[in-house]
């Protein structure tokens, strides 16, 4: 498994309660730029539309070798995912406060893949918690350590 890009501050943002694998539907050269590692995360999230999973603000730059048939960079994308599985983030999605977001971009044999977080929005506080409670932990090893 080969990480192409991650979605650093959704953990930071956001609560990730559920994780999922799901495939992504790509032209060709979005392969050939996703190997050389040009892709973010930082602004997408996947919406529920008619039954599919659609990628949104995914900027894929441009291939360098591509030719006038480059794909465009912010192209919405499908994500493949069994109807079931849509269906069933679709009644967790519904409730107040939950979106879906995607955590990382990366190769899996051969095939790209997106990690989808099932995510709670965090309020400002709660991110000061996160950090307090960081910062306490590294403060006890670096003790443990020099012990």
């Amino acid at each position: 498994m080969r990480i192409v890009c991650q979605n650093k501050k959704a953990y930071h943002d956001y609560s990730i309660e559920e994780t999922l694998e799901a495939g992504i539907q790509l032209q060709g050269t979005e392969v050939k730029s996703l190997r050389e590692g040009k892709a973010n995360l930082k602004d997408s999230y996947v919406l529920l539309k008619n039954s599919e999973a659609f990628l949104l603000n995914c900027h894929i730059s441009p291939y360098s070798h591509g030719n006038i048939m480059n794909h465009e960079p912010l192209r919405t994308r499908k994500l493949l995912l069994h109807r079931k599985e849509i269906e069933r983030l679709r009644g967790k999605i519904q409730q107040k406060g939950y979106a879906l977001i995607p955590l990382k971009m990366y190769f899996k044999e051969s095939f790209a893949k997106v990690e989808i977080g099932l995510a709670k929005g965090k309020r400002l506080y709660e991110k000061r918690e996160t950090i307090k409670e960081r910062e306490a932990k590294r403060t006890i090893e670096r003790a443990m350590k020099s012990r």
